[in-house]
């Protein structure tokens, strides 16, 4: 089992592999495929937000209340794509948001 896996484009996953953290960058093919299995052996799944918005509707939803395997949102290093704060998610769910 892997304590730490990311799901990132090329230029996010360089820096992440050189601190020695399991790196994948899959195609829009096989990233829903690639994201359960890492989900499956992981501690820690890091995935960019621009690939969870590649995501199936609702698997990564799913995947985050499962208790074994912690699932974070983050940028990538280019900047292109913020994960949504938490806040603001739940500010749209409970219709509060502009």
């Amino acid at each position: 089992m892997s304590a730490c896996a990311l799901l990132a484009d090329v230029v996010t996953a360089a820096g992440f592999r050189l601190a020695g953290v399991d790196v994948h960058v899959p195609d829009d093919v096989g990233l829903a495929r690639t994201f359960q299995k890492l989900c499956d052996e992981s501690q820690l799944v890091l995935i960019t937000a621009e690939l969870a918005e590649r995501l199936p509707k609702g698997v990564l939803a799913r995947q985050r209340r499962a208790p074994a395997t912690l699932v974070l949102v983050i940028p990538d290093v280019r900047g292109r794509r913020e994960p949504d704060a938490l806040g603001n998610a739940l500010r749209r769910q409970l219709g509060m948001a502009e």
